[in-house]
């Protein structure tokens, strides 16, 4: 994991998140385009060029911050003054998350955004001082973990108030119970998924959650946004795992699951899984855990075309024969990624459509799963590719956001975005969103995958690559509306795991219903009548 010295401007009082303030994550994996990659750009989009060098860290002008001398010690009561910062080298890392508008408003050398001060605070007491003082004083909260949001769900939106402060949950970040008995474990939500890893390691446990922002990304963020992970087929996704959960609310605390299962009313946990920081702030939470696997097994397969292989991933669903990992690729997004493998053992055809599965736990398991696994494939016209591509696509599993940084310094425009949606409807979805990127982004190139599986349905990720117009924040803007139309009007989810936040936001009301609506500004009242927790998010 990088260094927090390395993450973000020079001068900065406070502990920085871990990852660079203008780019994805660690600036020592970062990586140049590779020559095919270059000249697949020049040939399909015409991209040849360079962006040019967006602003040093010290030439960024932010917003002065807004927040008075009087407030500023007020939280420093609060905190401790070693806790609290306005300086711009704190302020600038916490100027919002890694979506491609937010790294293209970072290359930009007009003054920015970003939050009037950051607070680090250390326990439970502190966050609801915090929360009384800011709504007392009309200061609004945008709770901060890991800063890998990609729809604008750590935007610093005042929202009408004086000003708007970052919490920063960074401290919380304990290993506070494991119950080995009944497979639990109690995680600060400061905690970063590496981080979490290795303390329930150190017991045999594994939690087993690894989306694209694991090595960045809090159990706070985990929960807050609904995550979901490249081990959901064999373990769920984070909400799934997670059995309970505290949160500090303007109003109160409230400490939620008591059991493994309950009828006491409908389950509160359920209004903060997925709050995205609008309701309250996460502290702690409750998860499932299981012993670190003792065996994995790997196998790639290869279907002639994408419908062959979603109906083999349905199979092998609906037959339950229990892989941890299943995903396939589409036809564009198998020819690049074979493009970018250097080897991924014997001579296997670049046409056609690649998956990989993997198989998680003791020996006896795993053979078990795999065998009935591979015969559903097999039957389904699968041809196996040994486990060489299968290893490949997970050694570099984490790397893909560094290589949209080298992209967009290319002048190329990537950006990612996904939905979810039944079997029977999944692919005419493909098709209204791929139409809508290909008409806002005439000659862009649309890769997509299915990498989250479910009995009646499954998820459809999108990767565009564009050449950058004149004002590719507009450009992405427009190609965004049109997607997010598409879907609505498929009757698909506007978001299967990167959260609402402000990007989509637009949509909510297609996907609650406007009687939805009122339920969450019903609940938003409850838990924060002044509103300062995170406006402009999630809720229409």
């Amino acid at each position: 994991m990088a260094s927090e010295t390395q993450a973000g401007p020079a001068g900065a009082a406070l502990p920085l998140p871990p990852m660079k303030w203008d780019a994805w994550g660690d600036p020592a994996l970062a990586r140049e385009l590779p020559a095919d990659i270059k000249a697949l750009l020049a040939a399909a989009l015409g991209v040849t060029g360079d962006a040019g060098p967006g602003p040093t860290a010290a030439e960024v002008v932010l917003r002065p911050s807004l927040l008075a001398e009087a407030d500023l010690k007020a939280l420093a009561a609060v905190v401790g003054e070693a806790h609290l910062s306005a300086a711009d080298a704190d302020r600038l890392p916490r100027a919002g998350g890694k979506s491609t508008p937010d790294l293209l408003r970072r290359r930009s050398r007009a003054p920015q955004d970003a939050p009037d001060a950051v607070v680090l605070p250390g326990s439970e007491d502190e966050i609801a001082a915090v929360l009384a003082l800011c709504a007392e004083r009309r200061i609004a909260v945008v709770p901060f973990g890991g800063g890998t949001s990609v729809v604008g769900g750590l935007d610093p939106e005042r929202g009408g108030f004086t000003a708007v402060v970052s919490l920063d949950l960074r401290r919380f970040d304990r290993l506070l119970d494991l119950d080995a008995i009944s497979g639990e474990a109690v995680l600060g939500a400061g905690l970063t998924g590496p981080a979490a890893e290795a303390l329930l390691a150190e017991r045999g446990f594994e939690l087993g959650h690894y989306p694209q922002s694991f090595r960045f990304a809090t159990i706070g963020g985990f929960a807050a946004t609904r995550s979901s992970g490249q081990d959901s087929a064999g373990y769920g996704r984070f909400d799934e795992m997670v059995r309970g959960l505290r949160v500090v609310t303007p109003a109160g605390v409230l400490d939620l699951g008591r059991a493994p299962a309950s009828a006491a009313g409908p389950d509160l946990r359920e209004l903060f899984l997925g709050s995205e920081g609008t309701l309250g702030v996460i502290t702690a939470v409750r998860v499932r855990v299981h012993p670190v696997p003792a065996v994995k097994a790997y196998e790639a397969w290869n279907f002639p075309d994408f419908t062959t292989g979603a109906d083999a991933l349905r199979a092998v669903e609906q037959r339950g024969t229990g892989p941890t990992v299943i995903r396939l690729s589409d036809e564009a997004e198998t020819a690049v990624n074979l493009a970018m493998t250097e080897q991924i053992g014997g001579e296997p055809a670049v046409s056609g459509c690649l998956a990989v599965t993997v198989f998680e736990g003791d020996a006896e398991q795993v053979t078990a799963r795999h065998r009935l696994t591979r015969a559903v494939l097999l039957a389904a016209g699968g041809t196996s590719l040994g486990e060489a591509p299968a290893r490949a696509w997970e050694h570099g599993r984490f790397n893909a956001p560094y290589l949209r940084d080298s992209l967009l310094g290319a002048g190329a425009l990537c950006e990612t975005l996904e939905t979810a949606t039944d079997w029977r409807r999944l692919p005419a979805l493909r098709v209204a969103v791929t139409s809508a990127l290909t008409t806002a982004l005439p000659g862009s190139l649309v890769l997509c995958h299915i990498s989250h599986v479910y009995p009646t349905g499954a998820s459809l990720y999108f990767t565009v690559v564009a050449a950058q117009g004149p004002d590719p924040l507009a450009q992405w803007a427009a190609a965004k509306r049109a997607t997010g139309d598409a879907v609505a009007a498929a009757g698909a989810t506007i978001t299967h795991h990167h959260a609402v936040g402000a990007d989509h936001r637009p949509w909510m009301a297609d996907e609650i219903g406007e009687l939805g609506v009122r339920i969450l500004h019903a609940v938003k009242a409850a838990v924060d009548p002044v509103g300062i927790l995170n406006p402009g998010k999630l809720i229409p």
